[in-house]
């Protein structure tokens, strides 16, 4: 008699290979949720004190499944102050008054992801718009208030030096800002090494970057032409005072929101509207929307929004 043949077995469905993974996971963790494996005491309650902390200082909102990135950015904290455990870290945070590690520690929980022309599809749009406003005024000014290393305000400066070639006399100024301290003064410096300016078309590359020479000989630098346009500054978009003058034709901030919850984006978005000209614009990252401040400002689509008819004076 020829024997059935056994049924094959079953590939795990999605579900049941997500339960195994976290199954495996908790087997390697210890009690809070910290890896037994972990060089520092993690506990959960360290974890709700950081979350704590960075919102009131920076007004950025983390998510709980950010403990792992919590740990690897801030051990580096510990390491440099020869600290124990978190608990120890956090203590001496909040009683030191220590500014110079508070901008450390922010810094440390900054996320910096960036390149040049990221969402491409808004440099035509801002090129158009500045087109629009050359025609009634020579000056024009922007605030990129997401500067991170640069990218983006140099995709700025790019757009901007295309859109009005030498001796058109139109004066243009853009202000670049960040709360992380580290990326804002290497972003000043305009010099990058060739994987980050490859996403640049060659020949935009080649009017508005130099090749480096020297120590610097496989560096590009940003042209003199587009760094006069640029100044750098630290904010803090939580500070009740920001070192910003209006008006505005353009306000970049793109990938910012995100890490506020909306009532922090409201204030902002509050405190925006005044600096901006009537016709302004304002850019966001192509995963926010402000669908909770449209007496603010109202979408023109691709994440480009102008004021509302009635903004707050």
């Amino acid at each position: 008699m020829t024997p059935t043949p056994e049924t094959p077995p079953r590939p795990p469905t999605l579900t049941e290979r997500l339960a195994a993974i976290r199954q495996a996971s908790n087997a390697t963790q210890g009690t809070g949720g910290s890896s037994v494996q972990r060089e520092f005491e993690f506990r959960a309650a360290d974890f709700e004190r950081v979350r704590k902390l960075i919102y009131a200082h920076a007004g950025i909102s983390l998510s709980p499944t950010k403990q792992d990135m919590v740990y690897s950015r801030l051990a580096r904290r510990l390491r440099a102050k020869n600290m124990k455990n978190f608990a120890q870290y956090l203590d001496h945070l909040e009683a030191s008054h220590d500014a110079g590690e508070w901008e450390l520690f922010v810094n440390s929980l900054t996320t910096n992801l960036t390149s040049f022309f990221r969402e491409p599809h808004h440099f035509p749009l801002l090129a158009e718009h500045l087109k629009k406003v050359a025609l009634t005024r020579k000056q024009i000014n922007i605030w990129c208030c997401a500067a991170s290393t640069g990218e983006e305000p140099y995709s700025i400066a790019m757009t901007v030096a295309d859109a009005f070639p030498r001796g058109s006399g139109q004066q243009v100024s853009i202000l670049c800002s960040d709360l992380d301290t580290d990326v804002l003064a290497s972003a000043e410096k305009g010099v990058y090494p060739f994987e980050r300016v490859s996403r640049i078309p060659g020949g935009e590359l080649q009017r508005h970057f130099s090749r480096g020479t020297g120590a610097q000989e496989n560096m590009w630098i940003a042209r003199p032409e587009l760094r006069r346009m640029m100044s750098f500054k630290r904010i803090n978009l939580l500070e009740p005072n920001w070192p910003v003058r209006g008006p505005l034709d353009v306000i970049f901030c793109r990938n910012v929101m995100i890490y506020f919850d909306k009532p922090t984006q409201y204030k902002i978005l509050a405190r925006f509207a005044p600096l901006l000209q009537k016709e302004g614009l304002l850019f966001a990252g192509h995963s926010e929307n402000f669908l909770h401040a449209v007496d603010l400002f109202h979408s023109l689509g691709k994440t480009v929004y102008a004021l509302a008819h009635k903004t707050p004076g």
